[in-house]
């Protein structure tokens, strides 16, 4: 059996994975989600980059986990990229659920398109957070107005440091057993992100939903979860 490592994107804690979660136990797995430092009840805690990928291997050292299936959601999969070859052979495979992937000696601002000038601007403006969103930036993404009001509730401003500090790899990323869970899939798959697939090593998974799937396709996506498992 594995064990789950379940890593939410920005703003969000390890309440996000409620929907998901029964499955993966039915099928006899250990599961383990978790809250970032900075984030849902670790608010207080002060967190860079780094400290991200430390959460995430602290808890798999901590609990002694073996046969790891490491799940990082949008923001997440930077750090989970880092933490996966850090664990070294607890590692069964990661999961990049319409998730950023880390690049060596490059921040998560790093993807969007003017370079993260817009999202410092908002931080200087934020006392160095990311604030929560607002209803309308769930629009279109397969949720419903319960869903999202369900999100708004439980989300919290997301440390900026850890959005501008870089990643720090020691090998390419693509040497990773790894899946990738591509949402929207009538949009074109990203040019970097087809390379790395192209490359051979990682697997490519379509579902059809917007970006948010533990909330909107949670069984959907734990079949997915499952699957990698094997």
């Amino acid at each position: 059996m594995a064990d789950f490592v379940l890593v939410a994107g920005a703003r969000l804690g390890a309440w996000a994975w409620d929907d998901v979660v029964p499955a993966l136990r039915a099928a006899g797995h250990g599961v383990h989600p978790l809250t970032l430092s900075g984030l849902a009840e670790k608010q207080d805690v002060p967190a860079g980059q780094q400290t991200h990928v430390q959460d995430i291997v602290d808890l798999v050292e901590n609990e002694d986990l073996h046969d790891v299936v490491l799940v990082g959601h949008s923001y997440s999969g930077i750090p989970a990229g880092q933490a996966a070859e850090r664990i070294g052979d607890r590692l069964a495979r990661v999961v990049f659920v319409d998730s950023a992937v880390p690049a060596d000696g490059e921040p998560f601002a790093a993807i969007m398109a003017d370079g993260g000038t817009a999202l410092k601007a908002t931080l200087a403006e934020n006392a160095g957070f990311w604030p929560v969103m607002s209803a309308a930036h769930f629009e279109e993404h397969d949720l419903t107005e319960e869903q999202i009001a369900r999100i708004l509730a439980g989300a919290t401003p997301h440390p900026g440091a850890t959005l501008t500090e870089p990643a720090v790899l020691a090998r390419p990323v693509d040497e990773l057993p790894a899946t990738y869970v591509k949402c929207f899939p009538d949009e074109e798959l990203d040019e970097d992100l087809a390379e790395l697939i192209a490359r051979g090593n990682w697997r490519l998974v379509e579902l059809d939903t917007g970006h948010w799937p533990m909330f909107s396709k949670p069984r959907e996506l734990a079949r997915i979860l499952l699957d990698a498992a094997l």
